[in-house]
């Protein structure tokens, strides 16, 4: 089973120099920064997932704007993501329309035509249909809203077209038939009509949002219904990646996700990642935001009324006290008071009494001592933490927080492999 990452425009500044919280003299925005895959030892997923939506053009603005939107449709998507064949071969490439940036609209943004000339462009070897989301999901197999039947009618039409244009791309590129549904046996009904139109590929969509039991029914349905293992079979944005080894199991050959990257800096807890013993394991980053950043230090009352003076005297105490825990010359009960002596400053919640306050910073307190005391920062072999060591394991800079989620790609793609049968 195949990971791969939705591309999300997310660098890291090789030059970083986290000591002064500075940008890398020489730094060049892009083309000086680091994709995962150039900055990690190895590429630390089997391939990317690159949506339209993210690409700019006179239906709306995406991540990207015109002028680079303009680089990548000339260049092509594996020279604008640095992603060469030759450095990662047999890695895929998979393009899709991104229908969550239209769901409220009355028809799909884009055209068969456009997307496969979009498609053509970017050099994809795999690319999904012109699909429109269904948010409805029915475990008990009822006969769905009529919005829900209209636009699965919809999905189904466009890739019908989708399939009969696709072989002027060449033999290099593998159309995938997207199911849209508001039911397992809606779903099942779907893919059996993507395979009858002859897909030999299939996408399950619209339930990035879904428990893994409902993706599973879904699953369990389509296989029931075409065979399992008759068609190759993507999962579209599956977030549950705990439950990845489930999807093995249902006949799963390919997933996407971004999971791994935003836990590093959206999970309140689980912010790093260890893989081994057949597991995936987390641990909590340190939060210590930089004092000079009024977003995040000025937040309370407290770090209000304490001034910017004893705001960097005690950021500073707390770095210091971590680097000297890390380089074993500071006990750990001692490093987690100066952390907390700056936290309660900066993260106190006013929003909340001091009692909710206090056993907030009770269960933190108990995740740092773990995060701590296990050392994975030293245990690693990874760039990230060979270079940055326990800066690693810090909820700071964006530096810091992309890096964190480079090594969680890394751990989360050696646990699968790891997972991966005997051939």
């Amino acid at each position: 089973m195949k990971f791969l990452f939705a591309e999300t425009s997310d660098t890291v500044d090789p030059g970083y120099d986290f000591a002064r919280l500075r940008q890398g003299r020489t730094r060049r925005v892009h083309t000086g920064d680091e994709y995962p895959h150039e900055h990690m030892d190895r590429a630390p997923y089997d391939g990317l997932l690159v949506s339209r939506a993210a690409f700019s053009d006179h239906n709306s603005s995406g991540k990207y704007s015109i002028a680079k939107t303009m680089r990548f449709r000339r260049e092509g998507a594996r020279r604008f993501l640095r992603y060469p064949e030759g450095e990662h071969p047999g890695s895929m490439l998979m393009g899709d329309c991104g229908a969550f940036s239209y769901r409220d609209a009355h028809e799909p943004s884009y055209s068969v035509e456009d997307t496969l000339e979009f498609y053509a462009d970017g050099g994809f070897t795999h690319g999904c249909s012109v699909d429109h989301l269904i948010f409805d999901f029915d475990a008990e197999n009822g006969p769905g809203s009529e919005e829900a039947r209209r636009r699965q009618e919809i999905t189904l039409t466009l890739a019908d077209d989708f399939l009969r244009l696709a072989p002027a791309l060449g033999k290099g590129f593998t159309p995938v038939g997207v199911v849209q549904g508001w039911s397992p046996a809606s779903m099942a009904e779907a893919a059996r009509s993507l395979i009858g139109m002859g897909y030999k590929s299939i996408a399950l969509g619209g339930m990035a949002r879904s428990d893994t039991k409902d993706i599973l029914r879904a699953l369990d349905a389509i296989n029931d219904m075409i065979g399992k293992g008759s068609s190759a079979v993507h999962v579209l944005g599956f977030g549950k990646i705990e439950e990845a080894d489930r999807l093995r199991s249902a006949g799963v050959t390919s997933f996407d996700t971004t999971s791994p990257l935003l836990r590093a800096f959206k999970d309140d807890k689980r912010n790093y990642f260890v893989s081994g013993a057949g597991a995936l394991d987390h641990y909590t980053a340190i939060r210590i935001p930089q004092a000079t950043d009024e977003r995040r230090s000025r937040n309370s009352a407290a770090a209000r009324e304490a001034g910017q003076e004893l705001l960097l005297a005690k950021e500073k105490a707390a770095m210091d006290g971590l680097h000297a825990f890390a380089e074993g010359t500071a006990l750990l009960e001692p490093t987690l008071d100066s952390i907390f002596e700056y936290a309660q400053l900066v993260l106190t919640d006013d929003r909340k009494t001091e009692d909710q306050n206090r056993e907030r910073f009770a269960s933190l307190r108990r995740s740092y001592a773990r995060t701590l005391d296990a050392r994975p920062w030293d245990t690693c072999g990874c760039r990230v933490c060979r270079e940055i060591g326990v800066e690693a394991l810090v909820f700071r800079s964006s530096n810091h927080n992309k890096r964190r989620g480079f090594h969680n790609l890394a751990a989360f793609h050696e646990h699968l492999m790891s997972q991966e049968p005997p051939s």
